[in-house]
């Protein structure tokens, strides 16, 4: 499975920024897939993740702010963001496992992209 991310920018704060993520070798839909992120200095953590049949997960930090979803059709992941803080400055990572469901663990995941830089100022 490869993972492709995109989307990711400068942004002032307040503001909506959509990553996608374009998987191949793999059928998507067979996939939990996830988003994590990391910040300087401090461990990856796991943002959102989306199971094979669409149970949500979020972290508590982003809850109502941000949407994952996933266009199985199209083999891609997004993560839509909205009235994003600095706190939520990271490289943003699209990962998967082959399983229905998965927790919002690094460890747990067998696949990952390359990152894409968010950066929020205020």
């Amino acid at each position: 499975v490869q993972l492709v991310e995109s989307g990711g920018g400068s942004l002032q704060a307040g503001g909506s920024l959509r990553l996608s993520c374009v998987a191949s070798g793999y059928a998507s839909s067979a996939l939990c897939m996830g988003w994590f992120r990391q910040a300087p200095g401090k461990e990856r953590e796991g943002v959102a993740s989306i199971g094979r049949y669409g149970t949500t997960r979020y972290a508590d930090s982003v809850k109502g702010r941000f949407t994952i979803s996933k266009d199985s059709a199209a083999n891609t992941l997004y993560l839509q963001m909205n009235s994003l803080n600095p706190e939520d400055t990271a490289i943003y990572y699209c990962a998967a496992k082959m399983a229905l469901n998965c927790a919002m663990v690094a460890g747990a995941m067998d696949y990952w992209g390359q990152g894409t830089q968010v950066t929020v100022s205020s």
